[in-house]
């Protein structure tokens, strides 16, 4: 799992400062796990992520930003608690997810919002 900063955010997920509208950059669908080190329940979710990085490599990027290094970002997409997934398609909307949820429900996330075609 890839840390992004904003300038990798930038050009792997979407350019918020030259776009109005949501234009996904990346080639593959995404998640992003928006957490903090002090975080216990990130910590949760971080070996599920991780576990399921390994299932789905090749078919989804998983990207990681810790929203006390990357205060602005984590602002630019109004996060306010932690852990908060962003699951971004190729083609659509991004969805988000906030708290821990079980490997069984991001499993159905992914089939149902990432990789439906």
């Amino acid at each position: 799992m890839e840390n992004l900063t904003k300038q990798t955010f930038l050009e792997k997920v979407f350019d918020y400062e030259k776009n109005d509208q949501w234009k996904f950059e990346g080639k593959l669908p995404c998640i992003i796990d928006f957490y903090a080190d002090w975080c216990g329940p990130c910590k949760v979710v971080a070996p599920i992520l991780e576990e399921l990085s390994k299932e789905y490599a090749g078919r989804v990027n998983f990207y990681k930003v810790d929203t006390e290094a990357e205060q602005e970002l984590a602002a630019a997409f109004g996060i306010r608690s932690i852990p908060s997934i962003l699951f971004c398609p190729v083609d659509g909307q991004p969805q988000m997810a906030v708290g821990v949820l079980p490997k069984d429900s991001f499993k159905q996330a992914i089939e149902d919002v990432l990789l439906k075609a």
